[in-house]
């Protein structure tokens, strides 16, 4: 399922905005003048998608709609200003789906103290109330003290949210990269730069691909013979197609090994006579599945690093990003090293957003970019779109995105929707 538009009524007491996103382009550019309510919308989206319900106290509205691509929509109904009760800290929220296949309506009075609210997380969401969906150990200490310490405050009535309500925003994965985006919470809880807690993430992703790979290279070595036997009584490739699977083999390595992902290894590429005997051919049959079915263990991430790769050093003058499995990414400049902290502000900036596109979202999720352009020079700010463009192809994302830029937009003034205040 699909978020289709995004509506708002009497954001911050004065703006009404509809937004139809751009489902075929998978782009939409929201602009208009400061404190119009781009950034404010953005949030709202996460706080909904992300349970964070108490969020949506932060921002005045009336009315925030969201409709699907399925013809359901999601109303969250606040009360007005001048009725919330001062003794109340914060007023109910009313919350309504519509669906397309019920006359039904399923509503549902939303206060945080009557509720547990499910945490999603990278993984799976987490049922406060159910510690078999906690995903690891280090989070049951975090989610055990806030479980004690909700029970504390509002008692042991604490009720789950409805189904209807938890199915319909786990359908849709939404992740916000904001504007304040250089600095990251690291395990320890303290600031580190955002760029040097990716490169760190990155080599972890490549240590579990490289055991993948190994845990399937000892598997199929293990049953070479059996499978080679088995061979035997099937017709096998010609001279020709397997020079070609040979050639295609040896290419896709070469590209894991220029992505950093395997080590150069010298004897690989080897030549096969015009004419070679049929045990032979079963063998290097046997041989390139084999081959084929390891390599392919890489083949969404090696996408990523050599798309995030070319970017970079097409954008980055006098410096070039290279993979280290140990370090995640490395810089070199004039052929000496640099780490990515010392990088400018722009192209930490650049470098964030490409990462967070490429590695750190589900396909079919909706990402919010808050102001893009941020530090970055105008030609990066022109061809932005167009690196987005290939980024939404291979991961599969759609994308909302609030700029003050005609830079950001450059050509494609038909993805923009502007955001408008009432006439004077």
């Amino acid at each position: 399922m699909r978020i289709k538009q995004i509506s708002v009524t009497e954001l911050f007491g004065i703006f009404n905005h509809v937004i139809p996103l751009n489902t075929e382009d998978r782009i939409t550019i929201i602009y208009g003048l400061n404190g119009i309510g781009k950034t404010a919308i953005l949030k709202l989206l996460n706080y909904i998608f992300s349970f964070q319900f108490s969020g949506l106290n932060n921002i005045p509205f009336k009315k925030l709609q969201i409709d699907f691509d399925d013809g359901s929509c999601l109303q969250f109904h606040k009360p007005p200003e001048s009725n919330i009760d001062d003794n109340v800290e914060k007023p109910e929220i009313r919350i309504v789906l519509k669906t397309n296949t019920s006359r039904n309506e399923y509503e549902l009075l939303f206060n945080q103290h009557d509720y547990f609210i499910p945490e999603r997380t990278s993984k799976k969401t987490l049922n406060l109330k159910n510690t078999e969906n906690w995903t690891t150990k280090k989070e049951m200490p975090m989610m055990e003290d806030f479980r004690k310490y909700a029970i504390f405050l509002y008692g042991s009535t604490l009720q789950k949210l409805p189904e209807w309500l938890q199915d319909i925003i786990n359908s849709i994965d939404i992740h916000l990269i904001e504007s304040e985006r250089l600095l990251n919470i690291s395990e320890d809880n303290e600031m580190i730069p955002s760029v040097n807690a990716y490169a760190n993430e990155l080599a972890e992703n490549i240590q579990e691909k490289l055991a993948e790979y190994g845990t399937l290279s000892q598997s199929l070595d293990r049953t070479f013979p059996v499978r080679l036997v088995q061979k035997a009584s099937t017709n096998s490739l010609t001279n020709d197609q397997l020079i070609k699977k040979l050639d295609a083999v040896e290419n896709k390595r070469k590209h894991l090994i220029n992505a950093g992902l395997l080590d150069k290894d010298e004897n690989t590429n080897f030549q096969i006579s015009e004419q070679i005997d049929e045990n032979i051919k079963q063998v290097l049959s046997v041989y390139i599945e084999d081959v084929e079915k390891k390599l392919a263990v890489f083949d969404n991430l090696s996408q990523r690093i050599e798309l995030m790769k070319k970017i970079i050093n097409q954008r980055f003058s006098y410096k070039e990003i290279n993979i280290d499995k140990e370090k995640g990414f490395i810089f070199t400049c004039n052929d000496n090293s640099l780490s990515p902290e010392k990088l400018s502000s722009g192209e930490q900036h650049e470098l964030v957003m490409l990462y967070e596109l490429l590695f750190k979202v589900k396909p079919n999720s909706l990402i919010l970019i808050d102001e893009p352009e941020l530090s970055l020079h105008v030609e990066w700010q022109v061809n932005f779109l167009k690196d987005l463009k290939e980024i939404t192809k291979i991961a599969n994302i759609d994308i909302l995105l609030a700029t003050h830029s005609p830079g950001i937009i450059h050509d494609r003034w038909d993805l923009t929707v502007e955001l408008k205040g009432p006439q004077r």
